[in-house]
């Protein structure tokens, strides 16, 4: 039998009262979703549309999908830990036990890293460069796809954890020798390190997806400094995801040699050493955080500029600021364990090159404040939500700097005052960020608005739960409470820890308000054809009239190399926007099932390495290679959308549109 199965057996099912109930809930939750596609008969629609779909906005609509789902499950884990904490006061125990409470929090920050900050950044670029920059489609269709799935199977393998054996009980960065097969022994460290290989190797396809597009596939005439911030913070991006997520994934397969071969790489005896592992995680860790904040940073430059009817203050000081950010990201990584004993010198230079980088993320503040001075302000949700972020990332960024200084990170180091610094950033930057271009864009992918009222309702619990629930751990970390306990006995730190739970509250209302504005806005919703455009170019010379939502072609026409295409110089000279007397047949590429099943294959691979099934892992791998061999020499057949189709479909989005204004 272990043959066949591995290490999977019944007592890989867990014990714990509260799993069987997630897991008795998840099973009936997939039973009703599948019966319910499978009555509608929507199997076949969802496999030629969705599925096998390479079309990058749909793509875009199924990261956001995914993300959302994996929101909700990371949150769940982190009330479950407020909740743990507001009930082990001095004397008590809480209802979770030792280990479970750290597969908990281990699984929080995987899953709000991996799988909903780096969704929603991706989905977002889905959505957003190809329209920016006048391009039918990313660069490599196909690549993408398999991106996608790829994300998929890694968040399936953590989900399979609740079901199936553990989860690693390590924290986020799964540091040896904890992590190591001496003090690990479970598949936990094992599903970490498969989901994170998968997920990795997805994020690092989507890099070099996108950098090619943006260098590559530009409308004619449309040069770099013409590019809307928004797309130069994604360049910067990818050039950073280029750079380091080969770290990651050198430094996982090194720590999989060590648990499945001995190899000693991260061990304490034998030539390793666990600060190799600490270095290598922070090459890539620190990146990770401008990879997840730079894209929020363009978003934000996008929705100030619109909403203040105002073109962008400093275009070219934010773009060097970008770059700026991008360099001074690669220098600063051991600012994550100045304790270590790395010397006064080394933590010198890092504490002075963290400092340094507060400096282009000033200039960037400013240019939005500026931006926002003396402009008609329209205070719409993304702005509320953009508003948030310059109060609560600059509270973050000044405690980033203080921490940047060696004394005082030694005084704070592994506290909850750096938990608190880091959700200021990444909640304060990066959700809010996501929710604010969610909003911004909802139109460009389904043609009617999010609801503002639930929006905004949302905005406000996020505000105020998050400064419940993190402003007293700066307090608590001052007064020495360390992160990752999941008892306590000093009574001094009670009431902090019960305003803690209150703002996890808050929170979990607003959750419960952003689902409601996805619900609401789709019962309500009202199809609309505007050709109102985005201030994309916030000033710039390129501005295309993409309608929302926008056509599976992106354009009709191609786009003037000149400059501003047609629609904006009717508009700017108070003629009605006429259609083109003539269109062209589209190029597109066709809908392709290789990158779901390479990526179901690779997943399916994991999974046999996870429980060492080694007759599948052999199967799989083979099937892999095989199914990458088939998809390179398979023929690529792309079609042509024929001109009179587009014409057709064009005529039906004027009339809407021509219907819309006379209401209007």
């Amino acid at each position: 039998m272990s043959f066949l199965f591995g290490k999977l057996g019944p007592e890989a099912i867990p014990q714990e009262p509260i799993v069987l109930v997630t897991m008795a809930v998840m099973i009936i939750g997939a039973i009703l979703v599948l019966g319910a596609v499978t009555y509608f008969k929507l199997w076949g629609y969802l496999w030629k549309e969705w599925f096998t779909s390479v079309d990058h906005k749909r793509i875009g609509i199924m990261y956001f999908i995914v993300s959302v789902i994996m929101l909700v499950r990371g949150f769940a884990d982190a009330l479950m830990m407020r909740l743990q904490l507001f009930l082990a006061g001095p004397g008590g125990e809480g209802y979770l036990h030792p280990d479970h409470y750290d597969q908990i929090f281990t699984a929080h920050g995987v899953i709000m890293i991996f799988f909903v900050a780096m969704g929603l950044v991706v989905g977002m670029w889905n959505i957003t460069v190809p329209l920016q920059i006048g391009a039918r489609d990313v660069a490599f269709p196909l690549l993408n796809s398999l991106s996608f799935w790829l994300f998929v199977g890694a968040a399936g393998l953590v989900m399979a954890s609740l079901v199936l054996g553990e989860f690693a009980a390590t924290g986020w960065l799964a540091y040896p020798p904890l992590s190591g097969i001496q003090y690990s022994p479970g598949v936990g460290v094992d599903y970490y390190i498969w989901a994170l290989q998968l997920s990795g190797l997805g994020s690092l396809l989507s890099g070099v997806n996108f950098f090619v597009t943006i260098i590559k596939m530009r409308a004619p005439g449309m040069k770099l400094m013409d590019m809307p911030v928004s797309t130069w913070t994604t360049l910067c991006a990818c050039i950073l995801i280029i750079a380091t997520f080969p770290v990651l994934t050198a430094t996982l397969a090194m720590l999989s040699l060590d648990r499945y071969f001995d190899f000693h790489f991260f061990t304490n005896e034998l030539g390793g050493s666990p600060m190799l592992y600490v270095n290598l995680i922070w090459t890539w860790g620190h990146p990770e955080v401008y990879i997840l904040v730079l894209p929020a940073f363009g978003l934000y430059s996008e929705i100030v500029s619109t909403f203040s009817r105002k073109p962008l203050f400093g275009y070219k000081s934010m773009v060097y600021a970008t770059i700026a950010i991008t360099i001074l990201s690669l220098v600063v990584w051991v600012h994550h364990f100045f304790t270590m004993g790395a010397g006064a010198n080394v933590n010198a230079f890092f504490g002075i090159m963290t400092m340094i980088i507060a400096i282009p993320t000033g200039v960037k503040m400013f240019s939005w404040l500026f931006t926002m001075y003396r402009g008609q302000i329209t205070f719409t949700s993304p702005m509320y939500w953009t508003m948030g972020f310059l109060v609560t990332f600059g509270i973050g960024g000044l405690t980033g700097v203080l921490m940047a200084v060696p004394p005082a990170d030694f005084l704070v180091h592994n506290s909850l005052f750096l938990i608190a610094h880091f959700h200021n950033v990444i909640i304060g930057g990066v959700v809010f960020g996501f929710f604010a271009g969610l909003t911004f864009y909802w139109p460009k992918m389904f043609g009617w608005k999010l609801d503002e009222f639930w929006n905004k309702a949302a905005f406000w619990f996020w505000f105020f739960g998050f400064y419940f629930a993190f402003m007293p751990l700066y307090i608590l970390g001052f007064m020495g409470m360390t992160r990752r306990l999941n008892t306590y006995d000093n009574p001094e730190w009670t009431p902090y820890l019960y305003i803690a739970m209150v703002g996890a509250v808050l929170v979990a209302i607003g959750v419960v308000c952003l689902l409601l504005t996805f619900g609401v806005g789709f019962l309500k919703r009202k199809q609309t054809i505007d050709y109102t455009g985005d201030s994309w170019g916030a000033g710039r010379t390129f501005e295309w009239s993409t309608s929302s939502p926008a056509p599976f072609y992106n354009f009709a026409t191609e786009l003037d190399g000149a400059g501003i295409d047609r629609f904006w110089s009717d508009k700017e000279n108070g003629v009605a926007y006429q259609r083109p007397a003539k269109y062209a047949d589209i190029h597109m590429p066709t809908s392709r099932a290789a990158g779901f099943i390479i990526a179901m294959i690779l997943t399916v691979l994991g999974f046999a390495l996870i429980w060492h099934i080694w007759w599948l892992v052999v199967v799989s791998f083979a099937a892999a290679v095989i199914s990458f061999i088939r998809s390179s020499f398979t023929k690529n057949v792309d079609y042509y959308v024929p001109a009179a189709e587009v014409e057709r479909i064009e005529n039906e989005r004027f009339a809407l549109l021509e219907k819309h204004l006379k209401k209007d």
